[in-house]
């Protein structure tokens, strides 16, 4: 098996390419220009404190015994029966950034490390490839991949139009849901549909979720989500609605007074796609590959193994 991992030296500096800037990962950025939802771990609302915390919470994380659901399937898994033309793809250069954790981040002996680290790895190693992974500054990272620094960028770039005219992007592999959360006395037995006072970030997707397919109940806006859940923790209104990612990390904290009620919601239009891997448009070696072993690490639980590891509060 031919698996290498190379510590690179920092990139030079990417000019900006003809026809606008480097590219802007905010997820909060994307929520305004394309409609998607904000970044769990992403742009202000009051998570400032929360992500800043994020990198020491995710080593500790890796101690904590793992208690979440296994995420579900987001690839056809009929794929796992295609088998791709790896005589094409020598190996997978893996570009990623150092500051977004707990996805791609640096330990305290600087070494990257993340969910997102952990699963390019076993991407090269299900496909039995060679592998590099280079850390770039987020507003270099896409066009790095752009001029062929690498041959795919995993870093949480959005699947907007304007992206798409430059990238193919592989299935998703971590959706972002909309969940409900309560004190825990209400957990059981609860029913979206009688919720009651339910807190929310003023004008967000979320929003927009409650106002279309539960229009009975009481929404109650807030300026950031932070917010919101203090006030269901505190009792102020009966449940919180928002971004299960973002949710989750504040349970880390609050598991003994409240918990995730009812099911996941899934609404690709209002929430975002989720987090997919880039590559360079017409690279379709390389993205069927990862896309081959994105399903076959479903199938084989490892996909799951590496999300229990870095959310243990698990978001589905």
């Amino acid at each position: 098996m031919k698996l290498f991992f190379n510590a690179w030296p920092a990139p030079p500096p990417i000019l900006p390419r003809k026809g606008g800037g480097a590219a802007s990962r905010s997820m909060l950025d994307r929520c305004t220009r394309t409609g998607l939802a904000p970044s769990p771990l992403r742009g202000g609302l009051g998570w400032g404190g929360v992500r800043r915390g994020l990198a020491a919470l995710a080593l500790l994380l890796l101690a904590i015994p793992a208690f979440a659901q296994p995420i579900p399937y987001h690839a056809d898994p009929d794929a796992r029966e295609i088998l791709p033309n790896l005589q094409p793809v020598p190996a997978i250069r893996f570009l990623t950034t150092a500051d977004f954790p707990p996805f791609n981040f640096r330990d305290t002996n600087g070494e990257l490390i993340g969910f997102n680290i952990d699963l390019a790895r076993r991407i090269c190693i299900e496909v039995n490839v060679a592998c590099t992974i280079q850390a770039w500054p987020w507003d270099q990272a896409a066009n790095a991949l752009a001029d062929s620094q690498g041959d795919a960028l995993i870093a949480g770039l959005a699947m907007s139009p304007e992206n798409g005219e430059s990238f193919d992007f592989s299935a998703i592999y971590l959706a972002l849901p909309g969940r409900f959360v309560t004190r825990a006395a209400a957990i059981d037995g609860f029913r979206p549909e009688a919720a009651g006072r339910v807190a929310v970030r003023a004008g967000s997707a979320h929003e927009d979720f409650l106002a279309r397919y539960l229009p009975g109940l009481e929404r109650v806006g807030f300026e950031d989500e932070l917010a919101a859940l203090e006030a269901m923790r505190t009792g102020s209104v009966d449940a919180f609605f928002g971004d299960a990612m973002r949710a989750a990390f504040w349970l880390n904290d609050n598991l003994a007074c409240c918990g995730f009620a009812g099911e996941a919601y899934f609404r690709p239009r209002l929430f975002g796609e989720g987090l997919a891997i880039a590559v360079p448009a017409g690279n379709d070696p390389v993205r069927h590959a990862i896309d081959w072993a994105l399903v076959r690490l479903k199938a084989n639980g490892a996909l799951d193994e590496l999300y229990l590891r870095w959310f243990p509060v698990g978001f589905y």
